[in-house]
């Protein structure tokens, strides 16, 4: 499938360093547009006769955060990949929003990567949901932040404490809901572990992590295992026992 594409980088070597991997790695992508600055980029992103299907864009430009610039387009009918070495929080708020992700210095499989999950013609509200959340998780400013999570044929925007549970199946995430929801990711259950810690979120089983806050009664024993608020019965691994019941410990001198 090939792309049209646009660079937005504020450092000449970095974009002719990005040009210059995308056609060795990925020839699929037609470069039809530079820019320097964020002003470049809006006249660029607003000439009708360019019609890209990914921006790669570093978050800072010339000291200024690229979304002064996105937050001035009427419509975003193109996918991101941030291309950038600012990483601060920037790795995660990717990953909670899925959006594309590079740092530098550049690792040409994982710019590939990035640019084989490129869909063309997305939904413009999509991509600005998407970007809230990006921007969410970036300034810590959302206590009830919200996760995207990319089904195979939709993206679905749900705030994290609403997350009951997830489960396992082989390649993919089943995502469990308060309000009864099932969605199917198409990542694997490893995916989300360290992703979710912060929020409370604890990995029982190979197969489950379940969030602490709904767990209506813990069972012990030969065969552990958790009964949730909605009557559901989730096995505690062996291996996993002793660290779960340390952090419940933890949990009950925080509520002490």
């Amino acid at each position: 499938m090939n792309l049209q594409a646009i660079i937005i980088e504020d450092e000449q070597s970095s974009l002719d360093n990005l040009k210059n991997i995308l056609s060795n790695y990925c020839p699929n992508v037609n470069i039809i547009a530079e820019a320097r600055d964020v002003d470049e980029g809006y006249l660029v992103l607003t000439d009708k006769s360019l019609k890209p299907d990914v921006v790669f864009m570093d978050i800072n430009l010339h000291h200024d955060l690229v979304f002064s610039l996105l937050d001035r387009l009427d419509s975003i009918k193109f996918e991101i990949i941030f291309v950038t070495s600012f990483q601060e929080y920037a790795v995660k708020a990717c990953a909670y929003s899925c959006i594309g992700f590079v740092s530098k210095p550049i690792d040409p499989q994982l710019l590939k990567e990035a640019v084989a999950r490129v869909q063309p013609n997305k939904d413009e509200e999509d991509m600005r949901d998407r970007l809230d959340v990006f921007r969410g998780h970036l300034s810590h400013l959302n206590p009830f932040k919200k996760i995207t999570i990319a089904s195979l044929d939709e993206m679905h925007f749900v705030h994290i404490h609403e997350i009951k549970r997830l489960q396992s199946d082989d390649n993919y995430t089943i995502f469990y809901t308060k309000n009864g929801e099932k969605i199917v990711a198409s990542k694997t259950i490893r995916t989300y572990e360290e992703m979710f810690k912060p929020f409370n979120f604890f990995r029982v089983h190979r197969s489950h992590i379940i969030n602490l806050n709904y767990i209506q009664k813990f069972v012990k024993g030969e065969n552990s295992h958790l009964i949730m608020d909605d009557g559901e019965k989730i096995d505690v691994s062996r291996r996993r026992k002793s660290a779960f019941s340390e952090k419940l410990k933890e949990l009950q001198k925080e509520l002490a």
